[in-house]
């Protein structure tokens, strides 16, 4: 979305300068610490793991927004400078009253901002489990992104330990491995790709893996994350660990069985009821009720669990 927020004054300062973004920033902060991951020289900017996997090439530290713009300001002309970022800084708090001179008028005001702050850096292809538009802010960014149907192709890295939270793609996109990732070649035919400058904005849909760059040497990013209606019983993600710890050791055939089960009861086009009386539907529903859920919890209690 060329030029989508190119209105908001906090792109007016950052083509100002640097030093202008900054002020521009300091004047709403509250001293808020926030969570800033730090990478060496070595790293060149992509924060990954370590080599046995074990954890990762970055430290992470509680920066203020203050002591992070004066270290990234120090090394604004260094050809090899350490890599910094802060994530998912909450805007509301940190900064109160920044999205009111900088707001989005896409999305209803309680989509909350959240901003992204660093330098030349690299995020490696990873999902997020909701809806998502992010703007720049300052500098300018590279997006490469993919259909949900190519995460195999991406080669996710463990569940159980990620940079930040989301599962993360294998691959060093500036030097891929096709040796040991040839899928890889199939997933790069699919990407679609986008050079953001400031005051650019991009949706980036659900569940769509995204590999994100910074090519300057201060970087401002502005997101808002929103997700689809959600019911009660929990989490998606919730129910794809379970699934993963339940069915992926059973034999093939078992397997089989249960990859049927999921396609008529999850995947099919909510007709798997319609043979039922619409009132004795319970979690087969197109939009299961409380009263359903309930039920199904107190049935996996007394039927399926030794």
């Amino acid at each position: 979305m060329r030029g989508a927020v190119s209105d908001w004054p906090v792109v007016q300062a950052g083509k100002d300068s640097p030093e202008a973004l900054a002020r521009y920033l300091l004047q709403f902060d509250r001293g808020q610490l926030a969570r800033a991951m730090v990478a060496p020289t070595a790293a060149k900017g992509r924060f990954f793991y370590n080599e046995a996997l074990t954890g990762f090439n970055f430290r992470t530290e509680s920066l203020s927004l203050g002591s992070a713009l004066d270290l990234l300001l120090d090394n604004l002309n260094d050809p090899q400078p350490i890599a910094l970022a802060i994530q998912s800084l909450q805007l509301w708090s940190a900064l109160p009253g920044f999205e009111r001179e900088n707001a989005l008028t896409l999305l209803p005001g309680s989509v909350e901002p959240r901003a992204w702050l660093g330098n030349r850096a690299v995020v490696a292809a990873h999902f997020d489990p909701s809806e998502n538009i992010a703007c720049v802010a300052a500098g300018s960014r590279r997006f490469t992104l993919f259909p949900p149907d190519q995460v195999k192709n991406l080669y996710p890295g463990p569940f159980e330990l990620t940079p930040a939270g989301p599962t993360i793609s294998m691959v060093d996109f500036d030097r891929p491995d096709l040796a040991a990732y040839p899928r890889f070649a199939r997933a790069i035919s699919q990407a679609r790709t986008a050079e953001l400058a400031p005051g650019d904005a991009i949706y980036i849909p659900y569940l769509w893996w995204h590999h994100v760059r910074s090519t300057e040497p201060l970087n401002l990013l502005i997101n808002y994350w929103w997700s689809p209606p959600a019911f009660t019983a929990g989490h998606p993600i919730e129910a794809l660990v379970h699934a993963m710890a339940a069915i992926r050791g059973l034999p093939p055939k078992a397997r089989a069985a249960w990859e049927a089960m999921f396609d008529h009861y999850v995947f099919s086009e909510n007709d798997s009821a319609d043979h039922l009386p619409e009132a004795r539907r319970g979690i087969q529903a197109e939009r299961p009720d409380q009263e359903a859920f309930g039920w199904a919890h107190d049935l996996i209690a007394s039927r399926y669990r030794p």
